[in-house]
């Protein structure tokens, strides 16, 4: 399990601060940072605590430093309630992240509401409680994705595309926010006129997809759309590939989807995503590439912006919150913020005292184009109102 570090002005070192100490922010994060789900979320850790690091290293806020505590869940539910009773009552932190799977929700939750601390979901998908009305007052998100809106956006594209009547598959992660989701999808592809014909929904720990793959191939689908973590929704993709079907797969554009796009090669493989790609060398996507050259993390650059998302939304919740800071000051300044993203979507992040997800979501669509040998964007950014 990963320790505490204050991360130093000058050297970026870690340092022991006595615990009464009040000249520092204390944030703690539970995520997975190893276990099956690592692949798409210990990334996002790594951003996060790279731009603290950075942050702290040009002054902190205000001239105070943050102290990130990391701890790691593996995705299991009941290391994750344990990391936050850890945080809430011994590190008394004054915010907590979950950067970890939905079946971790429920626990982390329960030990949250008794402390009355606010929790930022950060590269964990967004529970449909932050969506206006917030039905919970300390539940907030960063994360690119979120239930509803993804699959209107997702399955709308999908109508607007397909030449023929849709018959569409699809295939889930066995947890409770990617199962719902795909359920609500699949009601709402009915809506459209598609045909829905097979939903495999995929235990996190599967060695082979061969036999979800083969249930749905026998389905005979000309779409399949998927809404995990990415490990799940590729490799269900690589199985039906080597099955032999030739079908159109749309997917999630989680942190990993630019670099494997390139690798795949696959012409009919969709994703569609909030966060840029890292080929419009935006200026954030220069600083990015700098601060992970100079770590010399063994993740591409183009896995961190939802870590560095959620970097520039604590950054801005912390000047935010009136001296000396206190659980209930954040929550008051994370009821009341707008986040200038600087591109890294289609617009800014912004939350209200009810809506803790954001007031618009921007979705584009990419693939693999075989002639010119590189990543389109096949679709601009989609502006969808988030309302009541």
């Amino acid at each position: 399990m990963l320790r505490g570090v204050l991360i130093g002005l000058a050297a970026a070192a870690a340092l022991a601060l006595p615990a009464a100490a009040q000249d520092h922010y204390v944030i703690g994060l539970t995520g997975a940072m190893t276990g099956p789900a690592a692949g798409s979320l210990a990334p996002a850790v790594e951003g996060v605590r790279l731009y603290v690091e950075r942050l702290n290293a040009a002054g902190g806020i205000n001239g105070k430093n943050i102290e990130l505590i990391l701890q790691d869940d593996a995705a299991e539910p009941s290391k994750a309630a344990a990391n936050v009773k850890k945080l809430l009552t011994q590190d008394n932190v004054i915010l907590l992240i979950n950067a970890s799977l939905s079946s971790t929700y429920a626990p982390m939750l329960a030990e949250v509401k008794r402390a009355k601390v606010p929790v930022l979901y950060m590269g964990a998908v967004c529970p449909k409680d932050v969506q206006p009305p917030a039905a919970d007052t300390l539940q907030f998100c960063s994360t690119g994705f979120a239930q509803g809106y993804d699959s209107r956006a997702i399955l709308g594209f999908v109508k607007e595309t397909a030449t023929e009547p849709v018959r569409i598959g699809f295939a889930s992660m066995a947890i409770p926010i990617s199962r719902g989701e795909t359920e609500y999808a699949m009601d709402y592809a009915k809506s459209l006129g598609m045909t829905p014909v097979d939903h495999e929904v995929i235990p996190p720990p599967t060695p082979d997809y061969t036999p979800f793959a083969t249930k749905l191939k026998d389905a005979n689908p000309n779409w399949v759309y998927s809404w995990s973590p990415w490990v799940s929704q590729v490799r269900t993709f690589e199985a039906l590939r080597r099955l032999g079907w030739n079908g159109r797969y749309i997917t999630w554009a989680h942190l990993n989807a630019e670099e494997e796009l390139a690798r795949i090669k696959d012409a009919t493989l969709y994703v569609v995503g909030t966060n840029a790609l890292f080929q419009d060398n935006l200026p954030i996507h220069a600083e990015i590439r700098a601060t992970t050259q100079r770590a010399n993390l063994k993740y591409p650059a183009t896995y961190l912006a939802e870590g560095f998302i959620a970097g520039l939304v604590a950054e801005s919740v912390l000047k935010a919150t009136v001296w000396p800071p206190t659980p209930a000051k954040v929550l008051a300044a994370m009821n009341n913020l707008k986040v200038d993203l600087k591109g890294l979507r289609g617009g800014p992040l912004e939350w209200t005292a009810e809506n803790h997800f954001r007031t618009t979501q921007h979705y584009r669509v990419w693939h693999w184009d075989p002639a010119k040998q590189a990543i389109i964007q096949i679709q601009d950014w989609q502006a969808i109102p988030v309302k009541r």
